[in-house]
């Protein structure tokens, strides 16, 4: 089912900036509806070139500190890619999409609705393995 992200425009082509990449992930995140207890940090990782467009990549971490654990053993990551088509008018929106870093699975925000269980089971599964080892 089509999920209708409210009071976000789209980002076109020509508005594009890396910063205003980072602030639609963002606005993209805010309507999540994760826990107040998570907290996250975005960052820009790189530009791609390809024949048909051009991907730029971005990393949000998670991670829910505590006071007793202000530095948590583990985090989750989500990688964001906003692509922008070097064939259709610099008008038209650019495409958003994001995996997980335990998943090879696309998701696009206006067609899914975002787990926060995500976030957990990638923490706990790294939990367990640092146990393992």
């Amino acid at each position: 089912t089509e999920c209708v992200i409210k009071n976000i425009q789209k980002l076109t082509g020509n508005d594009f900036t890396v910063e205003r990449g980072q602030q639609k992930i963002e606005e993209i995140i805010s309507t999540w509806g994760v826990h107040e207890s998570w907290l996250h940090w975005s960052e820009f990782l790189q530009e791609e070139e390809l024949k048909y467009s051009k991907r730029y990549h971005y990393r949000v971490r998670w991670s829910i500190p505590t006071r007793r654990k202000p530095i948590p053993r583990a985090t989750a990551s989500v990688y964001f890619v906003i692509e922008i088509s070097k064939i259709k008018p610099a008008t038209f929106p650019v495409e958003v999409f994001f995996t997980l870093e335990s998943s090879t699975l696309i998701h696009r925000p206006e067609k899914c609705h975002f787990r926060e269980k995500w976030l957990k089971d990638i923490i706990e599964n790294k939990m367990i393995l640092m146990e393992r080892l």
